[in-house]
């Protein structure tokens, strides 16, 4: 039988955002154009393309202990959105990749599988509760362990949008630390959960998770695939039937994704989309068997673009943070093509206050963390890679954010300190505050990645704005125009206004 919780449920078992945090992974190592292409739909339609046969992992359901754990700042209420959710076992044989030849630039990298190992993670499942209102679409989200545990930072920026579209979500421990434990690369002490971090769920809970287990990050690339195959046949979907699997990955786990098209999907066809969240320059390294991926080690790598040989489309979206900090995707910046789309958003950082949640008190950075709109941008980047895959309309292109080109490339900024170029939402363009993806004074390594949000003075306010009504006609006009140009949703045009902040004007 399927076990399924609902919402409040897991609330027991979670996790707070600080320890989930996309960024974590990359924390520790401060210390340490054009193209307006369409995809044909049927290069991007998996009921119309070849996608070559191999082994899919076993499901069998998890139920007992403590219930479903999860890494995120608050439990999803998933009884109110009209979904359920279930746990599974997944089981299998996975095969390492080698490399032949060198990981250039270009990414267009060979892998050859190498040695084979046994593994059992686990998968969650969000999916309708209602079969008759499911889209088709299942976001495969590779889960993120950069805080020592598993983490779904994708399913908390696009829950919203995928609640709205009817999609299925997946999560996959795809990595050894979020099942085995291991190096946590930052530490927040304080944070409710933060015990856990480094445990893995075998040892956070033996009697749900203790038959887990993780054979090495060699091996996730091919647990993934596995995973993607078997829910691509149904699997855990309680008789829903895919029609597309994108896939999908925040940070560490953008890093991955990186490896994985450049060098495992030419292999598998697995996937029908890509859908990657602020990624560094480089990919995932490929490590022997038993070990850790070690991102510290690879920063300093090759940066590379995502390979141009491919048919599957990528939709690419990066904070300013990535841009320019130590992350340095500006490094392997790339013109959009017929199945490549690169938006940068200005105002915006790697991890912020939406990712955070109730956990955003507990951030001492100096100044209050970034509270840009990612995740209203990130919802329409989904919707318009949804769009790509199902009708064969590409998505709008973007302005990149300026930057000054040197050893340390850096953000072009007004005089107002908000960056330049990129995608512009409201809360940039009739700003009341300075949103930034470079950090306040505090040095700490978990708020290098968390940007700022700096108020203007009084005197600022009263020479940009001379009234209240004037602001906000200014702020609902710019939230129309991005509306419009297609970097928000109609349906997120509340969720845009309520970032107006009228009461900071005078009069």
């Amino acid at each position: 039988m399927t076990t399924t919780e609902r919402g409040g449920g897991m609330s027991r078992r979670t996790m707070r955002a600080a320890i989930a945090l996309t960024c974590l992974a990359l924390l520790g190592l401060a210390g340490c154009s054009s193209g307006s292409g369409q995809a044909n739909p049927s290069t991007t339609s998996a009921s119309t393309r070849s996608i070559p046969s191999g082994p899919a992992a076993e499901l069998s359901a998890l139920a007992g202990g403590n219930g479903v754990y999860m890494g995120e700042a608050t439990p999803p209420n998933l009884q109110r959105i009209g979904y359920v959710q279930h746990e599974f076992a997944a089981a299998g044989t996975a095969t390492s990749y080698k490399d032949v030849g060198a990981l250039t630039s270009d990414g267009r990298w060979t892998f050859l599988p190498d040695t084979g190992a046994a593994y059992r993670t686990r998968v969650v499942v969000r999916e309708p509760a209602k079969p008759s209102a499911f889209s088709g679409t299942v976001v495969v989200e590779w889960l993120n362990v950069s805080g020592g545990v598993d983490a779904d930072p994708e399913w908390t920026s696009l829950s919203e949008e995928i609640a709205r579209a009817g999609d299925a979500w997946v999560g996959v421990s795809a990595q050894r630390i979020g099942v085995e434990g291991g190096p946590v690369l930052v530490s927040v002490a304080g944070v409710p959960g933060s015990q856990d971090a480094g445990k893995g769920l075998k040892a956070i809970d033996p009697a749900r998770y203790g038959m887990l287990s993780h054979p090495g990050d060699g091996y996730s690339f091919d647990i993934f695939t596995q995973v993607a195959r078997a829910v691509r046949a149904g699997a855990g979907l309680g008789g829903l039937q895919p029609q597309r699997l994108i896939a999908a990955g925040e940070s560490q786990s953008a890093f991955a994704l990186v490896t994985y098209v450049n060098g495992v999907q030419p292999l598998t066809q697995v996937f029908d989309g890509f859908f990657i969240h602020s990624r560094g320059a480089i990919g995932l390294p490929l490590v022997a068997p038993g070990k850790y991926a070690d991102i510290a080690g690879a920063i300093s790598g090759t940066p590379t673009i995502f390979r141009t040989d491919q048919q599957t489309p990528i939709m690419d979206i990066q904070t300013e943070t990535d841009v320019g900090s130590i992350l340095n995707s500006y490094a392997a910046r790339q013109p959009d093509s017929s199945h490549f789309r690169l938006w940068e958003v200005v105002g915006t950082a790697h991890a912020d206050a939406h990712l955070l949640g109730s956990s955003a008190k507990y951030m001492n950075c100096g100044v209050p963390i970034n509270n840009g709109p990612m995740h209203i941008v990130a919802k329409a980047a989904l919707r318009a890679l949804t769009t790509w895959l199902t009708a064969g309309k590409a998505p709008v292109t973007a302005p990149r954010i300026e930057v000054t080109p040197g050893a340390t490339p850096q953000v072009v900024r007004n005089s107002d300190g908000v960056a330049q170029g990129g995608i512009r939402t409201p809360p940039t363009d009739v700003p009341v505050a300075t949103l930034s993806g470079a950090p306040g004074p505090n040095p700490s390594t978990i708020c290098l990645l968390l940007g700022s949000t700096k108020p203007f003075s009084a005197a600022r306010l009263a020479q940009l704005y001379p009234s209240r009504a004037r602001y906000l006609q200014l702020y609902t006009a710019d939230v129309d125009k991005t509306i419009k140009a297609g970097f928000a949703l109609p349906q997120d045009r509340a969720a845009l206004l309520a970032f107006a902040e009228p009461s900071q004007i005078a009069g």
